[in-house]
């Protein structure tokens, strides 16, 4: 088959591309052979012979004369054109342009022709050369982003071919990857040529056996062939590369594994020095300077950084786009985005410079170029161009275009590939792309798979989807237009299974009824006798049943009254409303007598901490649950014992008195940090009572917060930036610049790996580590439009679930991971701001407090209210949770501090109210809410 049309050339546009076009025309007169053909011609790989005629820089003379020989055409001839060419080229005056060739290479890998610019990775190359040449099968492991494609393709091959004479010389070197059909695809390559010395297979990507290879025997088959090498007789040697998270899969075939035993090379981290040879010396080559400032803080950031060498070139890449003169600057390297931000401005720019058409035309194709992990990361995958048959012809065109100019793809002859799988993890938007997708794109995979199988067996029906996979297929695409997505070969596969289980269903149809007709003949005369026995049967439970059901309407309707009386007398009369929600209770189990039976419990739990001279506007338990602080805009911080509900201490500045408007316990108990309105944070002993450190530089510091491992404290205030200051030493460590107005609230996740923080209308998740910036919200989309602001954020204790309260009244429950924030439940029925908001340990309850005075218990599941504490000391400024989740406290405006002990069941919930009620109801009580019932039957 033809190879691609390549992209239009000038060859006017100067001797390059002079040379190119040449090129071009040696390959057309052979009758354009695909680069893979050309590949398996020579020991060149197809995408180095692509980049010959692609007229960007002249190739070097070996990938000259390996492209002419592919061709049949004359080495002598085209090696003298290539001095020509090169010398012509060396008289053009240089510029600073797009003209020149980048010394780095983005996320693209680096070719066998890219050896001079590969640097850092002498010792390793060396080991494993060493390694290769001792050993007949070898395998590379490392983990994404750590180099082994370029290790082999840049640094083990132009050693290989540069071999001392009396080492014995490859018969030929051969790269390939596996794909979905290794053995089918690349049979006859693992054949040894007929030639002296020993054929070399490089066999990059091997992971994909076990992410694109659908076949288990087919996988099986070709690892079998590559172990044949372990023969010495067999003229293979054998290097395979495989991601480190694969060593378990490869431990699946047992010949491979104790292959794999003592011929193995780990791709780790590189060192210091290294990552400076990488840094320094490609641009060194270019005849460029790279700023001491720049190395260090790239030294910097990478350091410890796992899969940071493909971010690092990207990032280095673009740098040299926007260099002046010689100098690679960190002003340059800081507006390309740094480490973690230049992949993803890269993309971003791309995609939003697409038409509309063509950012969703975008999106589709870069999800195909995906395999969504089962237990592994997400990873890249191949696909052929005939994939790519939706939509518009020339805007797939543009857009592939595009991404490969931006090295987010490559177009290898006729295969499109992502570049390299940092892009995966680098760029919020595809990320979120596809977590979204996650469960659909697998059945896509799967279905993709499927329909090829059946086209390749002639449209055999008999591999067609049948059963629960179809039915499986049509519900997770019955919601998407299948046609924007699908192949023709998919919506075909897929039109024609739908249509075969019809006539399928059809014909078992036509079958049944013929049964049914034989089967009501005979049953007639059956039926008949029956019909009396029934009707009488059936009139009596009709009748049974209309009963029951009046009597439990009635018990609905007497529990819900019960429960309406017990919410009006609950801040007047609690024992008397304690009564009435168990007696509710009892009568029927309805949603609104167990909120009354859970408000009541709770309320006569409750104890009031009094001492403040001003509104609480924040509370927090300590780990143990033994304290609570709370701070007051009095000025003051005080700390409680919840037991005895007796103030321990008083945490005050002998100077001014500024309003505290948060507190926060470190992990161990020893400290407490306070943000005040003057825009300071302030650290306190609570053994002693004594201030150790006051943070300077804020303003009106609204948040604050100790990591879980009690290293750092974060604070958020009227300013851009969330604050991270080192906890031991009270100096700043990093801030994280989101691009605030001003910072209401703020909290660390349980594992300490993102910062949620609320900023006007925006819930932002961040990195604190790296200052990476992971996931936006915007609360106006949640809202319809609405405007409003976030007041308050709560991470559940596993992570995964965030709770918001809002300006508007509402609270936001959202599923959150490491890139993604998505909303699950909007919880309406405070008629006020929502202060803040407090999750159980267990993540079960949710707790709400709000300027209407109220303070709502809410169950995660169902979203429905468990409890409403109203007239409880004003407005409820701060919540917080017990560490068991069985106590509430609430900071109040009135200045005092409530502690409720919340029931964990109905059962508890009943016994809890009998045992502290103290009082006798009077007969007119009696009379008016347990008519007949004497009062006590109710507990």
């Amino acid at each position: 088959m033809p190879g691609r049309p390549e992209s239009p050339l000038d060859a006017s546009a100067g001797p390059v591309a002079r040379f190119a076009a040449e090129l071009r025309k040696l390959r057309a007169e052979a009758g354009s052979p695909t680069y893979r053909v050309m590949a398996e011609r020579t020991e060149q790989g197809a995408s180095t012979l692509s980049q010959a005629a692609a007229g960007e820089r002249l190739p070097t003379l070996p990938v000259v004369l390996a492209y002419v020989q592919a061709c049949g055409g004359d080495p002598e001839k085209w090696e003298a054109w290539w001095h020509e060419a090169a010398a012509e080229a060396a008289a053009e005056p240089r510029t600073e342009g797009e003209d020149a060739a980048p010394p780095y290479r983005g996320l693209a890998r680096f070719e066998p022709g890219d050896a001079d610019l590969f640097f850092g990775r002498d010792e390793l190359t060396a080991r494993l050369l060493a390694l290769t040449r001792s050993r007949r099968f070898s395998a590379v492991f490392g983990p994404s982003g750590s180099g082994k494609s370029s290790l082999l393709r840049a640094g083990l091959i132009p050693h290989l071919r540069n071999l001392d004479q009396a080492t014995p010389q490859p018969a030929a070197l051969r790269v390939l990857t596996p794909g979905e059909r290794p053995l089918r695809t690349h049979e006859q390559r693992l054949a040894p040529k007929d030639a002296d010395g020993d054929t070399w297979l490089i066999v990059d990507q091997f992971e994909e056996l076990y992410t694109l290879c659908h076949d288990p025997a087919e996988r099986d088959r070709f690892i079998d062939r590559l172990l044949t090498a372990t023969d010495p007789g067999s003229r293979l040697r054998v290097v395979i590369a495989v991601r480190a998270d694969f060593l378990g899969r490869c431990a699946e075939h047992p010949q491979l594994t104790a292959a794999l035993q003592e011929s193995t090379a780990v791709v780790g981290p590189m060192s210091r020095d290294e990552m400076r040879q990488a840094i320094v010396k490609p641009a060194q080559a270019a005849g460029l300077i790279v700023e001491r400032a720049l190395t260090g803080c790239i030294l910097d950031e990478v350091e410890g950084e796992p899969g940071a060498l493909p971010l690092m070139s990207h990032a280095l890449l673009e740098t040299w786009h926007r260099r002046k003169g010689r100098a690679l600057s960190k002003a340059a390297y800081e507006a390309a985005g740094g480490l973690h931000g230049a992949i993803a401005r890269t993309a971003e720019d791309v995609y939003t410079g697409l038409t509309p058409a063509q950012a969703v035309l975008a999106r589709r194709i870069l999800l195909r170029l995906i395999t969504p992990g089962e237990g592994t990361p997400d990873t890249r995958r191949p696909v052929q161009r005939e994939e790519f048959d939706f939509g518009d012809p020339a805007d797939t065109t543009t857009v592939l275009e595009r991404l490969a100019r931006a090295r987010l793809v490559t177009l290898d002859e006729n295969v499109v590939d992502i570049a390299h799988e940092a892009l995966i993890a680098a760029w919020p938007r595809l990320r979120a792309w596809i977590d979204d997708a996650r469960e659909r794109l697998r059945l896509h995979r799967q279905l993709t798979e499927a329909a090829r199988s059946w086209d390749d067996l002639g449209r055999d029906p008999g591999a067609l989807y049948r059963g629960t996979r179809l039915a499986a297929a049509e519900e997770a695409f019955a919601l998407f237009d299948a046609s924007d997505d699908f192949t023709a070969v998919e919506r075909d596969f897929l039109t024609t299974s739908s249509i075969a289980r019809r006539r399928e269903q059809q014909a078992t149809a036509r079958t049944t009824r013929r049964l049914r007709q034989f089967t009501v003949s005979l049953s007639a005369l059956l039926a008949l006798a029956l019909v009396a026995g029934l009707t009488a049967w059936n009139q009596y439970r009709v009748s049974d049943q209309q009963r029951r059901m009046a009597v439990t309407a009635q018990q609905v309707a007497l529990s819900r009254q019960l429960a309406a009386e017990s919410a009006t007398l609950v801040n007047d009369s609690p024992e008397l409303a304690s009564l009435l929600a168990v007696h509710a209770y009892k009568i029927h189990r309805t949603a609104e007598a167990t909120a009354s039976l859970f408000t009541a419990a709770a309320l006569l739990s409750q104890r009031r901490l009094s001492g403040h001279k001003d509104s609480v506007a924040t509370v927090a338990f300590s780990p143990d649950g033994r304290a609570v602080a709370s701070g007051s805009a009095d000025g003051t911080v005080r700390l409680w014992d919840t037991v005895t509900g007796k103030r321990t201490a008083t945490l005050a500045d002998g100077q001014k008195k500024s309003p505290v408007k948060a507190v926060a316990f470190s992990y161990d108990e020893r400290a407490v940090a306070s943000g005040s309105a003057d825009g300071t944070v302030r650290l306190w002993d609570t053994v002693t009572g004594k201030r150790t450190a006051t943070l300077n530089g804020q303003t009106e510091v609204a948040s604050v917060a100790f990591s879980p491992d009690g290293r750092t404290v974060a604070s958020g205030g009227r300013d851009d930036s969330v604050w991270l200051w080192d906890a031991r030493t009270h100096k700043p460590r990093s801030s994280l610049h989101g691009g605030y107005r001003s910072v209401a609230t703020m909290a660390f996740s349980p594992d300490g790996g993102m910062v949620a923080s609320g900023s006007g209308d925006l819930v932002r998740l961040e990195d604190p580590a790296t200052g990476q910036f992971l996931a936006v919200m915007n609360g106006q989309t949640v809202m319809n439009g609405q405007t409003g602001t976030v007041e308050s954020v709560a991470f559940s204790q596993d992570g995964h679930t965030l709770a918001i309260g809002s300006s508007e009244g509402t609270v936001w429950v959202c599923k959150v991971s490491k890139h993604s924030m998505r909303v699950r439940a909007t919880l309406s029925g405070h008629a006020g701001i929502v202060w803040s908001v407090a999750v159980t340990p267990d993540g079960r309850t949710l707790a709400s407090g709000s300027r209407d005075g109220t303070v709502r218990v809410w169950d995660v599941a169902t979203h429905q209210t468990r409890a409403t504490f109203t007239g409880q000391g004003g407005a409820a400024k701060s919540i917080a949770f017990s560490p068991d989740g069985r106590t509430l406290a609430s900071g109040n405006s009135d200045g005092t501090v409530r502690l409720w002990t919340l029931p964990t069941n109905a059962t508890t919930a009943i016994s809890q109210i009998c045992n502290t009620f103290q009082r006798d109801l009077s007969e007119e009580e009696r009379s008016e809410y347990l008519p007949g019932q004497p009062h006590r039957r109710a507990c």
